[in-house]
């Protein structure tokens, strides 16, 4: 046996070769990237069906059976034909940055257990906030993605609010119940953080939104009333900047306002949309969002980072400690010289941290914001694209429209009745799945069902709009011809 786990120098450079070669392939067939490949669970899970090892295997060997059953099999993320959820593809240097933040294996929690980690996270937090035109002030911290996000600002939201009654101790016990306020699209992280949190889902009033999917202010403040005269104690607003079904943006300012007269937490779920309020045409859209006292932010998607990292944001930094500090002895600072370090393990719940905030910063260094503002904007501009192909189309009907990169749409074919329409695309789903051309999924606007195209990807093109028009139509009158 070895007295490491360690190959030698000969075979590590062999096995990083052979890595860089997989991941060149990727890249060479990037274009072509099917979106999905539809192998049966069963045959899948085949795949990997095995004892445990006890034994070790050839590392080329291996590579070559990763490329066979994992890489080649991939759900096509990289590529131009991902339109389901909100993937945005990754970028080739915070690729690179994962790889070397895994080789140099720091845990971002203490100050000196990873000195330079922990000063690019807080400077990846100050330009977040220059980004987004937020408190030069804000503190924050990066968690796994939008959902991780929203649970941490309501967290901080809970116990700042809550600071008179001591909840960090006590807990929520003989407390009027606190009532959270959302719109009907908001995002389901909401739900699950507002039952996590102690508050319940049933303290959670979803207000209705208006034709453009936006909050209804006259509804929310009429409900706000009447939870405190039912002797509810209204805690929080949650606004959209950008919610994940139409792309609609809440009128924050008017959010903020209505937050501050009712003496409440206004909390702004910023993951789908938050960041391309940095671009100046967009700018006055989000009018308000500089008000919020937490913000979630998403990086996997507008800053096209590679799975998984997410920001939120805080007004200062002392109110993630107040939430989150928690003396430990083999934690104590006390012996250590007075400085201005930052311990995030005093700032947030987890202890052991990947320093995700790395690739951020090369990816921020390597390419400029410009860079990637400009990428924004042609996403944007593709979806125009999108919706107009979609309006001119006698077999398509456009079902929502936003400032965002998100279309909502059906295929309508010729001479369908409404239950055609209705069954036809729903059909589509599972067999556009199948076909494994092109992945998108669907969703529901106030209870019908629609295909819903994201295009948050820096490598789409005009072409790939075209494509996907056309595998749609094809599929279907596949489907229509059975």
């Amino acid at each position: 046996m070895k007295n490491s786990l360690d190959y030698s120098p000969q075979e590590l450079q062999g096995i990083l070769q052979k890595t860089t070669d997989l991941v060149m392939q990727q890249y060479a067939n990037i274009d072509r990237q099917d979106g999905f490949h539809d192998y049966p669970q069963a045959e899948v899970a085949s795949w990997f069906d095995e004892p445990l090892p006890t034994e070790g295997c050839d590392a080329i060997a291996l590579l070559d059976y990763v490329k066979q059953r994992v890489l080649d099999t991939a759900t096509g993320n990289l590529g131009p034909n991902m339109y389901a959820y909100v993937m945005a593809g990754g970028n080739q240097i915070s690729s690179i940055a994962d790889f070397l933040t895994s080789t140099i294996n720091q845990n971002a929690t203490k100050w000196h257990l990873g000195p330079a980690m922990t000063e690019i996270e807080k400077r990846v937090i100050k330009w977040t906030a220059d980004m987004i035109n937020y408190t030069p002030e804000a503190g924050g911290v990066m968690v796994s993605g939008g959902s991780a996000a929203t649970l941490t600002g309501l967290t901080v939201a809970r116990n700042v609010f809550c600071r008179k009654f001591n909840v960090n101790q006590q807990g929520l016990f003989g407390m009027k119940p606190l009532t959270v306020y959302c719109s009907s699209e908001t995002h389901s992280s909401t739900d699950k953080s507002i039952s996590l949190l102690g508050i319940g889902t049933k303290q959670l009033r979803r207000i209705a939104t208006d034709e453009q999917f936006k909050i209804d202010l006259q509804q929310l403040r009429e409900q706000i009333e009447a939870d405190l005269a039912a002797g509810f104690m209204p805690f929080c607003i949650v606004g959209n900047a950008g919610t994940v079904n139409t792309g609609a943006i809440d009128d924050l300012a008017a959010l903020a306002n209505i937050a501050k007269q009712f003496d409440m937490w206004f909390h702004i779920d910023g993951a789908y949309g938050g960041l391309v309020s940095s671009l100046p045409e967009l700018k006055a859209k989000y009018a308000g969002m500089e008000l919020a006292d937490s913000i979630a932010l998403d990086f996997h998607k507008w800053l096209y980072q590679p799975f998984e990292i997410g920001c939120t944001l805080v007004r200062n930094w002392e109110v993630l400690r107040e939430s989150y500090f928690k003396q430990a002895d083999y934690l104590d600072t006390a012996l250590e010289s007075k400085t201005d370090r930052l311990e995030f393990n005093e700032h947030y719940f987890q202890l052991s941290r990947s320093a995700k905030a790395f690739k951020v910063w090369m990816s921020l260094k390597a390419y400029g914001f410009k860079q990637i503002q400009a990428m924004m904007k042609k996403d944007l501009e593709l979806t125009r694209y999108l919706e107009k192909k979609i309006a001119s189309a006698p077999d398509f009907e456009l079902m929502s429209q936003s400032d965002l990169a998100i279309a909502c749409f059906r295929y309508t074919g010729e001479q369908l009745s409404a239950e055609q329409v209705v069954n036809i695309n729903q059909a589509l789903i599972p067999a556009l799945e199948k076909d494994g051309r092109v992945f998108i999924t669907g969703t529901r606007l106030r209870g019908e069902f629609v295909l819903r195209a994201c295009i948050i990807n820096h490598r789409k093109t005009t072409d790939s709009i075209d494509y996907l028009l056309d595998v749609i139509r094809d599929v279907a009158q596949k489907i229509s011809m059975e």
